[in-house]
């Protein structure tokens, strides 16, 4: 995501129509819904197997949502120069309002927690998942019509034009993988499941391509291609060796905070302009890859000297408890 942003944001007109960047750029359709497709699994991953640890971690997964839900809104305030300018008008409630990739990861982090505290069986949560990755994306036409009779605040989270990330049909992606990883989760890590997503994807895929491709945004075709290219990403994670997977898991622990960093840098935050306004599409590939690792490396270093100073115990912080093995349940270790 960090190099799809500066790339899109810095790439000259001339650079992009290089054959490379052409195949990336159909390759980076499926970044974002391979980012929901795995807070979905995610959010299964964190549960225990044991009966009802759901709702023992329903607090603390309400918590995370609601947290998405405000970061995701904060990412978006246009600043006061805006607010004063617009006044309190449709068009300023249009922009407090975007619905964005963390709001919809959020408002399904809500609507999981609280399916999977409330069914208790395995088959009816199957079923619970189930019906809403599938019933989503079925919605999604209608939902989008209804959209423009719906308030401001209402219409980019449910759908509308204008809307990137809304939750008709892109919670599907986040339920698709919650799905996925309940049903797997009696496999072991690795090979097993990378085995069995390699096949699902591949099957999801064979059943995709007998149809005829429909790259809408409410799009059920699309879902499903997206779904499968995301299952067959995830096998080749399993099927990667666990030194790599060591070696990257200290930027996945931090992922969202170097997606919080690296979007106002990007494209301004509050009225101060970023790299796609102070450079602009001027930048060839060489350069402007360059700016995105630098980018990526920067908000990494940022964000775990953010997470240290969390870990410092300061005069005014209360102590630490010292028992923390048995706070923690067999996932939480995994």
């Amino acid at each position: 995501m960090v190099l799809g942003h500066t790339l899109h944001a810095l790439l000259s007109p001339s650079a992009r129509e290089e054959v490379w960047v052409q195949h990336y750029w159909a390759l980076r359709g499926l970044t974002a819904p391979l980012f929901l497709l795995v807070s979905g699994w995610a959010v299964v991953a964190a549960i225990d197997r044991r009966p009802g640890d759901a709702r023992g971690t329903y607090g603390r997964l309400v918590r995370r949502a609601l947290l998405l839900i405000f970061l995701g809104y904060l990412l978006r305030w246009p600043g006061w120069g805006a607010v004063q300018e617009l006044g309190w008008s449709e068009a300023l409630v249009a922009r407090l309002f975007t619905f964005d990739a963390l709001q919809c990861i959020g408002v399904s982090l809500l609507v999981g927690a609280t399916v999977l505290a409330l069914a208790r069986g395995s088959g009816s949560r199957t079923l619970a998942l189930g019906a809403l990755t599938v019933g989503i994306a079925l919605a999604s036409p209608g939902v989008w019509q209804l959209g423009p009779s719906l308030p401001v605040a209402l219409r980019q989270a449910t759908g509308v034009e204008g809307g990137q990330f809304s939750l008709f049909p892109w919670a599907s992606f986040f339920f698709a993988g919650a799905l996925i990883a309940w049903l797997l989760r009696l496999l072991r890590p690795g090979w097993p499941q990378g085995l069995v997503l390699a096949a699902l994807g591949a099957g999801v895929l064979g059943v995709v391509f007998q149809f005829s491709a429909d790259w809408g945004p409410t799009s059920v075709w699309l879902v499903a291609f997206r779904v499968g290219q995301g299952l067959l990403v995830l096998a080749a994670a399993n099927f990667a060796p666990i030194r790599l997977s060591r070696l990257f898991a200290p930027l996945g622990l931090l992922s969202l905070w170097v997606y919080l960093l690296h979007l106002p840098v990007v494209y301004g935050w509050a009225g101060t302009p970023g790299l796609a306004d102070r450079v602009g599409p001027t930048l060839e590939l060489v350069p402007a890859l360059l700016v995105g690792l630098g980018l990526l490396g920067a908000s990494y270093v940022v964000a775990r000297l953010l997470r240290r100073l969390r870990r410092l115990d300061f005069p005014w912080r209360p102590a630490a408890t010292t028992t923390l093995g048995p706070s923690f349940g067999r996932s939480q270790r995994v």
